[in-house]
């Protein structure tokens, strides 16, 4: 089995490096935006799980029932937490690359 050049491994991995901190700076600047209760609760989160804004339709504030405006806020909050780490989870496999891969061509059997 030949010797697996590591000056080739070394590049690959300073590439990937590169590429997942790009990955990094541009989940600061990806919104994503989602909805619940039909519209009454938006979320603005970031790709970094910072929440930007939340804004409640005037018509959802029901005073006699505050409990509908509560589970549909954290209905919202929820869905754009979800949806925030499964856009950093594409942006981050796709700056990973294949492992494996780099592993088989550079002759590492894996």
């Amino acid at each position: 089995m030949p010797q697996p050049n590591m000056n080739e491994m070394l590049q690959q991995v300073q590439k990937m490096q590169a590429d997942m901190a790009a990955a990094q700076a541009a989940l600061k600047n990806e919104v994503i935006e989602t909805t619940a209760g039909g519209g009454a609760v938006k979320v603005a989160i970031t790709g970094e799980l910072v929440i930007q804004s939340i804004t409640i339709d005037p018509a959802a504030i029901d005073p006699e029932d505050p409990e509908l405006l509560s589970d549909t806020l954290v209905a919202a909050l929820n869905q754009a937490i979800a949806q925030a780490q499964e856009v950093a989870t594409a942006k981050m496999s796709a700056a990973s690359g294949d492992l494996g891969a780099m592993g088989k061509s550079l002759g590492l059997g894996f």
